[in-house]
């Protein structure tokens, strides 16, 4: 495997987190009105807490790309901005 399929391969797998922590703050804002927490702290919290979500399932299931890890993704990000709106400070 080269260098280049390598960060493919790893951009590939952390994309399902970094396309949520942009949506879920937007969704959140739409949904519950403006947070306490700026948006760019969101996005860095959903990002980092999302690959570490995605990371887990890969460890406990074997491989990624499943659906019970991805199901756990948008539970664990919808918390998340629930969270932040209720005032959990990041």
């Amino acid at each position: 495997m080269t260098f280049a399929q390598l960060l493919f391969h790893l951009a590939n797998f952390v994309l399902p987190a970094l396309a949520l922590a942009v949506l879920m703050p937007l969704a959140g804002r739409w949904v519950m009105g403006k947070a306490g927490v700026s948006w760019p702290r969101r996005v860095l919290c959903h990002a980092a807490v999302g690959s570490l979500v995605l990371l887990a399932g890969l460890m406990i299931q074997g491989h990624d790309g499943r659906m019970a890890t991805y199901a756990a993704l948008v539970l664990v990000a919808a918390t998340l901005e629930w969270g932040l709106h209720r005032g959990w400070r990041a």
